[in-house]
């Protein structure tokens, strides 16, 4: 296994290269970024449980630029969410052993633990993994949104941060944002709660936005327009966004690079048209195979109900 993972090391590198020069072409990016805006190399999380230790993420590495989305897709259990807690630095200290490096903005978040505290809700933001709960069912969305923008701007008073929370919220698409900041998240849909968590995020003005499963528990057809809201959102400002999914067709549609994640290792990665048009492994095959797909469409007769059958 140690083969495969110094190979995908090496590919990756060369796929992150190739990926940032069309991106480039096409103007999506800024040439004269001053380098990744993160670095994972050799990422190791072990998690202590009551059976023993587990390595829940054996080795990994990615970057992220400016401007780009990079894809980690696996199977339930595979050590995806793990990996995003692990870079921010959110899985508990005592259950939790990390090793390797992982820089975000130049700082090592490996080798000092505070540096993450420092950039969490300023530079970098996260939308959690389920907007039915991720929200605090008692405090109204203003004072939840409100408490992030001063966060980010501590000398912000109450009336500037509904000003730009309302503004914030309009950004996201929340109809009448005036009359929504006094609501509480049990008073919107499940879409709309993910808007919300959307606007937290963008709150803190990251350069890095993580979103982990941020379509998993919302239906197709609002899949799309948060997908859709996220690319604007990225093409607007230049964001990097770390995209966690176990869908490949979301992945298909908003990914610059994927990683194919299996048992805490990168199993394949490479450009989006790689991995979906052409997959190299056996379990990248499988996963392609999982999406539905329409087939074609035969329209028969109604069959004759019969007096017997009634």
């Amino acid at each position: 296994m140690s083969d495969t993972r110094d190979t995908n090391d090496t590919r990756d590198t060369n796929d992150a290269r190739d990926t940032n020069g069309a991106r480039d072409t096409n103007g999506a990016r800024d040439t004269g970024a001053p380098g990744p805006l993160v670095e994972v190399e050799d990422l190791q999380i072990e998690l202590i449980t009551d059976r023993g230790v587990v390595r829940a993420v054996d080795g990994v590495g990615f970057t992220i630029g400016s401007g780009e989305t990079v894809t980690i897709i696996g199977e339930s259990g595979s050590g995806k969410s793990t990996t995003a807690m692990g870079l921010l630095r959110l899985l508990p200290d005592g259950l939790a052993v990390l090793s390797g490096t992982a820089r975000i903005f130049g700082a090592d978040v490996i080798a000092d633990a505070k540096a993450a505290g420092r950039i969490r809700g300023r530079g970098v933001s996260l939308i959690p993994q389920d907007p039915m709960t991720a929200l605090s069912p008692v405090h109204t969305i203003g004072r939840q949104l409100g408490e992030a923008l001063r966060l980010r701007h501590p000398g912000m008073s109450r009336a500037e941060a509904r000003a730009k929370g309302v503004e914030l919220l309009g950004r996201v698409r929340i109809s009448h944002p005036e009359t929504r900041w006094g609501a509480y998240p049990h008073q919107f849909s499940g879409g709309m709660l993910q808007r919300v968590l959307i606007a937290i995020a963008l709150a803190a003005e990251p350069r890095l936005l993580v979103a982990d499963e941020p379509t998993s528990a919302l239906d197709v057809t609002v899949q799309a327009g948060i997908l859709d809201l996220l690319m604007e959102l990225q093409e607007r400002t230049g964001i990097g966004i770390l995209m966690i999914t176990h869908d490949l067709g979301v992945a298909r549609l908003v990914s610059d690079r994927i990683h194919v994640m299996r048992g805490g290792r990168f199993v394949e990665s490479g450009p989006v048209e790689q991995i979906v048009d052409h997959p190299r492994e056996w379990y990248t095959r499988d996963l392609l195979a999982a999406v539905p797909t329409l087939g074609p469409w035969h329209e028969a007769p109604a069959a004759a109900v019969t007096e017997e059958a009634l």
